[in-house]
């Protein structure tokens, strides 16, 4: 009996060091936006992740369905006190949770690196979540808009997929071309509800203009390259016969086979493939970039740390630092179409160098990176109102309720009274 007993107690105590491990583990939740689009990776991020982290646990918390809704669900987080420890949130949404004093300042993080520029982490990257000479944000994934096209549809229309329209006026010609093939075809979309704005800015900054002044205290786009992107978003509609469709209805259409032509962002490249299946041959090119000193707002996600305890940010900086370095960086790019946030990857064989050689529909956004500025975030409390407003005044000029001009001076009028006083 006596024997037994001290089996027992020797028994459980070789149980206490793995009992004493399991215990230490650091749960570390995060939530991250887009799961059409990034469940697989962050799946491979996690595993990837805790092996080499066995300290800590990530769990993920149902994903965001979509930017605007990332931001409003923190902000809500934020008030309950129930954020996550780290979060994904749209590039142009980090400076709510910067100017709100909620996002916390990596800086001194990066401080304690042996050689953060030598890991891949760029200038040019950096600069995109950094706030008052602070940084806050790591870019996770980055994109700019690019055209994809039909190539079986382009070539029954009598296009070249070879020499493919690089100019507005080229695109809206061959769509009409397309869609004059009938069979409830679509010609030509132009996705520019993406985030509400995104692709708005696109049109703005490719015709070389700024979405407000340099004080920030009054709109820009009402300027010559505003009313040239307003009356082109009308012209894409008029001439363009571009339907008043859903965003997802236009996704849904292209991979059936009915779109000739779609703007979209470069992330849905992976989407894409799989929703295509081999149906048709497809391709994409460069966005048009019309106007003098022409930009394309950069696209994405930034991982932004919310968590508040001393042990909790260490590991929320570790797995921060993981998914945008050159492994996660490596892993996102395959699972997705976005551009890496990280310099080593595509010059690396291992990495993402064969992978490139290889798809050169990845290479249409790697084109563009001089093309690549900000994607703008309007100050104050009123940035998701903005943005609503901004949306909804381009819908009436796609469901041709306002004239172009009418549509932009109203949103002018309104994002201005919006604006921080």
């Amino acid at each position: 009996m006596l024997r037994s007993f001290r089996l027992a107690v020797m028994a459980a105590c070789l149980l206490l060091p793995g009992a004493a491990l399991a215990q230490s583990k650091i749960n570390l939740e995060v939530q991250y936006p887009l799961g059409f689009i990034f469940d697989k990776v962050f799946t491979e991020l996690k595993s990837e992740f805790e092996k080499a982290n066995p300290d800590i646990a990530v769990s993920y918390r149902p994903a965001y369905k979509e930017y605007e809704d990332a931001a409003q669900t923190a902000l809500r987080q934020a008030i309950t006190k129930q954020l996550p420890d780290v979060a994904l949130q749209a590039i142009n949404m980090q400076r709510l949770f910067v100017d709100r004093g909620i996002a916390v300042d990596v800086g001194p993080f990066i401080a304690k690196e042996k050689d953060w520029k030598g890991e891949g982490f760029s200038d040019s990257m950096m600069v995109l979540g950094n706030f008052n000479g602070r940084q806050y944000g790591l870019a996770f994934a980055v994109s700019t808009p690019i055209v994809y096209y039909n190539e079986d549809l382009v070539v029954k229309a009598g296009g070249d997929p070879n020499n493919f329209p690089r100019t507005w006026d080229g695109l809206i010609a061959l769509g009409n071309k397309v869609k004059a093939l009938g069979n409830d075809t679509v010609g030509l979309y132009h996705s520019w509800q993406i985030t509400g704005n995104w692709l708005w800015q696109a049109l703005i900054f490719s015709h070389g203009g700024t979405m407000m002044s340099a004080d920030e205290k009054k709109v820009a786009f009402d300027g010559e390259a505003g009313q040239r992107s307003i009356e082109l978003l009308g012209r894409l509609v008029r001439e363009g016969n571009m339907p008043d469709m859903a965003h997802e209805a236009a996704r849904t259409t292209f991979f059936a086979g009915k779109m000739g032509i779609w703007t979209e962002s470069t992330s849905l490249l992976r989407v894409a493939d799989e929703g295509v299946g081999g149906k048709f041959k497809w391709r994409t090119a460069t966005f048009p970039v019309p106007g003098p000193n022409a930009k394309l707002p950069t696209g994405g996600a930034a991982a932004l740390m919310f968590a508040s305890t001393p042990e909790k940010q260490a590991a929320a900086w570790r797995f921060m630092k993981f998914i945008t370095g050159p492994e996660g960086a490596t892993m996102m790019v395959k699972g997705t179409g976005y551009m890496p946030p990280n310099a080593v990857p595509a010059n690396d064989p291992k990495m993402l160098k064969s992978f490139y050689e290889t798809r050169p529909n990845h290479l249409t956004s790697l084109a563009q990176q001089p093309l690549m500025t900000a994607w703008y975030a309007f100050p104050g409390e009123n940035n998701l109102k903005i943005i609503a407003s901004i949306k909804d005044r381009l819908q009436t000029v796609v469901d041709k309720s306002a004239e172009p001009k009418a549509a932009l001076a109203a949103m002018t009028d309104e994002v201005n009274k919006l604006l921080a006083k």
